[in-house]
């Protein structure tokens, strides 16, 4: 596939990387020179420089021939011109585009992305999906990641091992012995920021995030397996009014309206805008790194404070403090990834990567075909694919222990109708079972052939 990506920033330039990977044919586009040499060095990518907008770069990057059109800039404008001249003037099939200005969003100017007007095909904006990450973490307390699967029936959930964890020491393949009545299967661990690929006498160790695949009905109770016990937040502090802090105080207000909400907000401006467009609720005008704030909100009583204020230092401050005080749990963002190895031994509780999340987001609109749904975790060192199974594909009767796979391919779980398995090793592959696939980057290709899935761009 030939793909056109315009912004080498860091969106643009993991995009880039994770797509190069894959054999794909990958343009980038951006002004700035720099970005473009090191985009040229270190990723199979071909570099332009020059304004993403403009015909005449388009053109030369390749434009004419692109099946599809990524553009993740600093500007919504840029990007909006970029989809619309792909499309007018070079027929480019499928646009993606970046947009952080909510304005362009509103419902009453909800025609402006048809066909008939200016026709991008997927509209990404980050705060709405970050706020909307954030927010699936406050209603499963004690993830780090929460992936809806099956339409519902099955999540995919990152967490934490703490010293407190029951399993720790225990071999994952002990770990359906112990709990016979639970359907969840570990299928992912982090140790130390790397993948560890799977045995079934590997044993999880404290600070690793692992990742397992479980039947919604059973969610609660694995994740005390695992040592999470939270109950849901009835009392939240947000540091930060922003769009972000905007986004999940309106997800809160319609989908929680129980819980109690206090917003810390520094710009005076902003705070009392926050007060006119949600009266009634407690907005603090100050730091959250400001002691008589925190002791403002009552901090010491917080179940859990969720730092997204546009600076990470003052995230990471205000959420150890907010722990000093005695709240229960911090949810922080952080958006330079040089703090993040430092995170886990600080005792933030969930790291909100924006990168992370908007490269997610723009993979699973990047590809379809004949596939329900994929997910990317963190940085793209594994997929998550729910594949449906065909009559022609190689492991239809076949048992799932004789189906040939690497070690980085793992079959997590099936869907039957409306029924999740997590399938034992003799369990039979059957025509129109949905099969949920981990598989790192390297092995896409692999999946394809193997399940007669074809992971297609769009």
């Amino acid at each position: 596939m030939r793909i056109i990506i315009c912004g080498a920033g860091q969106v643009g330039y993991s995009i880039a990387a994770h797509l190069s990977r894959e054999e794909n044919d990958v343009t980038v586009i951006d002004m700035n020179k720099a970005l473009i040499a090191r985009i040229n060095d270190e990723l199979d990518v071909n570099g332009v420089v020059g304004f993403a907008s403009n015909p005449n770069v388009l053109n030369a990057a390749g434009a004419r021939d692109a099946d599809m059109i990524i553009a993740v800039t600093r500007s919504d404008e840029v990007n909006m011109v970029a989809c619309q001249i792909g499309h007018s003037l070079f027929g480019i099939p499928k646009k993606i585009a970046r947009i952080r200005e909510q304005a362009y969003l509103e419902p009453a100017w909800s025609n402006l992305f048809s066909r008939a007007h200016m026709p991008i095909d997927v509209i990404i904006s980050p705060e709405v999906v970050i706020a909307n990450d954030i927010y699936q973490r406050l209603a499963v307390p004690g993830t780090t990641s929460v992936i809806t699967l099956g339409d519902g029936l099955a999540h995919m959930i990152g967490t934490l091992c703490k010293e407190d964890c029951p399993v720790v020491n225990t071999p994952l393949g002990e770990l359906r012995t112990l709990f016979p009545d639970l359907s969840f299967q570990v299928v992912a661990i982090l140790r130390n920021g790397r993948p560890v690929i799977l045995d079934e006498n590997d044993q999880l160790e404290v600070g690793d995030e692992v990742f397992f695949i479980v039947d919604t009905k059973h969610l609660r109770r694995t994740m005390a397996v695992f040592g999470h016990e939270e109950a849901e937040a009835r009392s939240i502090v947000i540091a930060g009014g922003g769009n972000i802090g905007v986004g999940l105080l309106t997800l809160l207000k319609e989908r929680a309206p129980g819980v109690r909400i206090k917003v810390i907000e520094q710009n005076e401006e902003r705070a009392r805008y926050l007060s006119e467009q949600f009266e009634g609720m407690t907005i603090l005008h100050g730091s959250s790194l400001n002691r008589d704030i925190l002791e403002e909100s009552s901090i010491e009583h917080v179940e859990t404070f969720v730092a997204v204020t546009n600076d990470d230092e003052s995230n990471i401050l205000g959420s150890l403090l907010s722990k000093q005080y005695g709240c229960k749990r911090a949810i922080t963002l952080v958006s330079n990834n040089a703090y993040l190895p430092l995170i886990g031994t600080l005792g933030i509780d969930s790291l909100i990567s924006p990168r992370s999340i908007i490269v997610a987001t723009i993979m699973q609109h990047v590809r379809r075909g004949r596939i329900r749904g994929l997910h990317n975790l963190y940085d793209g060192f594994a997929e998550v694919i729910e594949a449906e199974v065909s009559e022609a594909s190689s492991i239809v009767n076949t048992a799932v222990e004789d189906i040939n796979l690497p070690r980085e391919i793992i079959v997590g779980a099936l869907i039957r109708g409306e029924k999740i398995i997590i399938p034992d090793p003799d369990f039979i592959v059957r025509p129109g079972d949905t099969i949920v696939i981990l598989a790192s980057h390297t092995q896409i290709h692999n999946v394809e052939k193997m399940f007669s899935v074809q992971v297609d761009l769009f």
